[in-house]
């Protein structure tokens, strides 16, 4: 192509190199990269050790502390012989020029931004990232395909990274907790829901949280459900594809560099515990096989199949009561704000909800107490990769999916449920005992003590509960909207099958 010459391709490192690296010849600043424990490379540099019991003498992250320098007395070395060169007198926006090879500083891209204001809908060109992989997730081989899939598709786009390994649960969670957000135009999880489901808690727990959960999110599946990353990818029109073909469109989206809104489910326990969820809250069946199917993570995606027949030939029921608020009854009726308790400022205002000790408002609907096999409040259109539960679409802002099923259904019927969800038909089953509502709030109280909850696929103990959608409140790399070609990486992979648009353009780098 014209004004394109050839780049040598990414090589090796040794296997006790960290990855604190860039895509891009953007060189970190001292103190960027106060997570990396590990020698300190730039260009396109590899981590080679995984954490947690992948590789022996792995580089472990720690929790930064101090002004955020990091912790290797090596991090001015850098690779120059794999960085692009870059173009005479170019710098960044807020960037000192520097020789290749040099440390520049780089002032963060987003200061400050104010709450009531959202984001650009595009990140920068170019743009620096911060990647959390959970090296165990999934079939535990992420970082391998974050070298061999992610990382060739960043160098052509221009998206510089930090490489950070996640160690334990929670991890995340803390990292975020107390980064320092300006550094980086984005935060970019590699590993299944649940470890996004740590950035969103982490960042909401942080003293500027109104900032904090402004910051663009991308997610690249590489866990064994990855429901948020096959809504993604749903929504930008692609086909439903698994594995690495759903890596190699989600890594596309984060080329694209496109934003788009998301809502977020807020939930509120008996125990006064809040939580923050981007998917979903499951009870009874599905939130059984989400946690039993735990011992066969190795099977990756399989291992939901081999759960969900093993809890059909022992079925169970789940007794409760169910309230919810109707779309159409939320939006004619918007309650005004209670008065704000001091220890309840941390987040947004539940408007639509009452403490759980009193009863549901008059105008929200009320399902008897009975028995249940599952009850599932869904944010977004996939449940796992290859289970498409909302096949409505996207609930819309402020608007969420609630099904549940009472008992009574059938293992057979169940069965052809589950079996028709791969492809999004299960509503054409005409079950009886399946009942979806599109909702606002609800509130789901266990009265037997069976069963537990799953939060984004993290389990939960049961109690009563109860939540509330916020609108478009979290900003996530998505194919929505009118993608500028210009911003497409060369070098889409075979799985890459739009639907209703033509492939872009090749373009220069």
């Amino acid at each position: 192509m014209k004004g394109r010459t050839p780049r040598p391709r990414p090589q090796p490192l040794p296997s006790n190199v960290a990855v604190s690296g860039s895509t891009a010849s953007r060189p970190a600043p001292p103190g960027r990269g106060s997570l990396d424990s590990g020698p300190l490379l730039e260009g396109r540099g590899e981590r080679d050790s995984a954490a947690g019991g992948n590789d022996a003498g792995a580089p472990r992250a720690q929790v930064p502390g101090g002004e955020g320098e990091p912790h290797s007395p090596y991090r001015d070395a850098r690779l120059g012989s794999t960085d692009k060169e870059l173009k005479a007198g170019a710098t960044d926006e807020g960037s000192a020029p520097g020789a290749l090879g040099s440390p520049r500083q780089r002032t963060p891209r987003v200061k400050v931004m104010d709450p009531a204001r959202a984001p650009q809908n595009q990140l920068p060109r170019p743009c620096l990232v911060l990647v959390l992989l959970n090296p165990r997730g999934g079939k535990g081989k992420a970082l391998q395909l974050f070298r061999s899939h992610v990382q060739p598709l960043l160098a052509q786009a221009d998206v510089s990274f930090r490489l950070l390994l996640t160690e334990r649960r929670n991890h995340a969670r803390e990292l975020v907790r107390t980064e320092e957000l300006g550094r980086w135009d984005a935060l970019v999880v590699m590993s299944g829901d649940g470890v996004m489901h740590e950035v969103v808690n982490g960042l909401m727990e942080r003293p500027d949280w109104e900032t904090a959960i402004r910051k663009p999110l991308c997610s690249l599946p590489a866990g064994s459900g990855n429901a948020l990353a096959a809504s993604l990818n749903h929504y930008a029109g692609y086909e439903q594809v698994t594995n690495e073909d759903l890596l190699n469109n989600c890594t596309l989206l984060l080329c694209r560099r496109q934003l788009a809104p998301m809502n977020l489910l807020s939930l509120r326990m008996l125990s006064g515990l809040r939580v923050f969820s981007v998917l979903s809250l499951a009870w009874g069946f599905i939130a059984d096989v989400d946690i039993e199917s735990e011992k066969f993570r190795r099977l990756g995606e399989r291992r939901f199949t081999v759960g969900t027949l093993l809890r059909l030939v022992a079925l169970r029921v789940y007794r409760g009561r169910l309230a919810y608020l109707p779309v159409e009854q939320g939006v004619s009726a918007v309650p005004a704000p209670p008065p704000l308790d001091p220890q309840d400022r941390q987040g947004p205002v539940d408007a639509h909800l009452v403490p759980l000790e009193e009863p549901v408002p008059a105008h929200w609907t009320v399902v008897p107490e009975q028995d249940f096999v599952l009850v599932l409040v869904q944010l977004h259109s996939h449940l796992g990769s290859e289970m498409l539960v909302a096949p409505m679409g996207h609930g819309g802002a402020g608007a969420m999916h609630l099904f549940y099923v009472r008992a009574g259904v059938s293992r057979a019927a169940l069965l052809r449920l589950f079996l028709a969800m791969e492809k999004g038909r299960h509503m054409e089953c005409n079950c009886p005992y399946l009942v979806y509502v599109p909702v606002v709030a609800f509130r789901l109280e266990p009265k037997d003590g069976k069963g537990v909850f799953a939060v984004d696929g993290e389990m939960m103990v049961s109690e009563a509960v109860q939540g509330q959608v916020h609108p478009d409140y979290v900003w996530m790399v998505s194919g929505r909207g009118d993608p500028s070609p210009s911003l497409e990486p060369q070098w889409p992979p075979p799985s890459r099958k739009p639907q209703q648009q033509a492939p872009p353009p090749e373009v220069s780098l």
